[in-house]
């Protein structure tokens, strides 16, 4: 039995279906984040660990117990808020403690409770400070030692860094792993951010429209996808989809046509379903290699596109290209790219290529579905 359970849990609105048959286990000590565009469900999901929005169907049990019909402050669990949700009349010492007075804890363990998480947090002098004197990075900080000071048994957080410029968001990150590494309790953590899903992630949970795509450690999900929106959401910049038609396959190999309107080449691949007449070719960005002017290559597909910008990163260049058809790819290339204009050549790595059908569901050779 995992440490918290999600069976068959759906949740609608009136008319309106947000979750659809969702099953999840997440272990004790996990850091788990629900990663999705925004109207996935993901916060609902969170909200219904929570307690603050009720289960229409299914159970969510915590060690074994039934939370459906548990108050939310019974569950054992602590919500952290985009928002913060601190009383601005409060100083961070009371908002901390706010829950805990509540319950008519002792004097004594309150403070000790308060002084623990602000060593934890690096708060301590800032405990007499109201939320209007504090910077958005140490509001986030005071809303966590809120969470904290109550000892959950799992914390939840609802996209807690999105109100954070790109630096402090780095650096909070490093912090919450740093905290759960510490703490060793379950975190469960929302955010639309996949590059801070795979960050923060020992389980990466996939949603869209309602549903789980796809849950598992985050390289697991970026080198082996199960779908197409899979593949296309995890990894930055986005993995190429580069449409192609069937030609022909035999045991091992199956060939291609009109890739990305003109190229041919083939894949190998075996036991491929001769009734699937089209597919789509995924290729990362690093795995397309650009071709210098006059460079020769037995690459078995060589694809001619147009360049629409170059973006150099410093470390790393990434060429935006138009294959015939319009279809848009990026690829990444070598610091002082010679040509910045007209058209290039690029080669797709085809050993590490990935195909989908067009039911966007990924297309696995027989020998590897035998072997997974």
């Amino acid at each position: 039995m995992a440490f918290l359970d999600i069976n068959s849990v759906t949740k609608t609105f009136g008319p309106v279906q947000v979750l659809e048959d969702v099953n999840l286990s997440i272990e004790r000590g996990e850091f788990v984040v629900f990663v999705g565009p925004s109207g996935c469900g993901k916060s609902t999901l969170l909200r219904m660990i929570s307690g603050l929005e009720e289960v229409t169907a299914g159970t969510i049990a915590i060690e074994g117990e039934v939370l459906n019909d548990v108050e939310p402050a019974q569950r054992g669990a602590a919500m952290v808020f985009q928002s913060y949700a601190l009383y601005p009349h409060m100083t961070t010492a009371q908002n901390m403690s706010f829950g805990l007075r509540m319950a008519r804890k002792a004097k004594s363990f309150i403070r000790a409770r308060i002084d623990e998480a602000a060593g934890i947090l690096r708060l301590e002098a800032l405990l007499d400070r109201r939320p209007g004197q504090l910077s958005g990075g140490q509001k986030q900080r005071v809303a966590i030692g809120r969470a904290i000071v109550r000892e959950p048994r799992v914390f939840l957080f609802d996209e807690p860094l999105s109100n954070l410029d790109a630096e402090l968001r780095v650096r909070m990150r490093a912090e919450l792993m740093d905290l759960h590494r510490r703490l060793g309790t379950t975190m469960i953590y929302v955010t639309h951010d996949q590059v801070e899903a795979m960050t923060l992630a020992d389980k990466m949970v996939v949603m869209h429209a309602g549903k789980v795509q796809q849950a598992g450690r985050p390289l697991t999900l970026y080198d082996d996808p199960d779908n197409r929106f899979v593949a296309g959401f995890v990894g930055s910049p986005t993995m190429n989809f580069i449409p192609a038609k069937v030609a022909g396959a035999d045991a091992s190999t199956v060939r291609l046509s009109a890739i990305g309107g003109t190229a041919e080449g083939a894949l190998a691949f075996a036991g491929f379903d001769s009734a699937v007449a089209t597919v789509e070719i995924g290729v990362r960005p690093e795995h397309m290699r650009v071709l210098a002017d006059g460079e020769s290559t037995d690459a078995p597909v060589v694809l001619d596109a147009d360049v629409v910008l170059v973006e150099e990163l410093g470390d790393v260049t990434y060429v935006h290209l138009h294959l015939p058809d319009g279809t848009r790819l990026i690829a990444r290339a070598e610091r002082g790219l010679d040509s910045h204009e007209g058209r290039m050549r690029v080669v797709p790595d085809m050993k590490r290529a990935l195909l989908f059908g067009p039911d966007g569901a990924r297309l696995r050779p027989a020998a590897w579905t035998a072997a997974a």
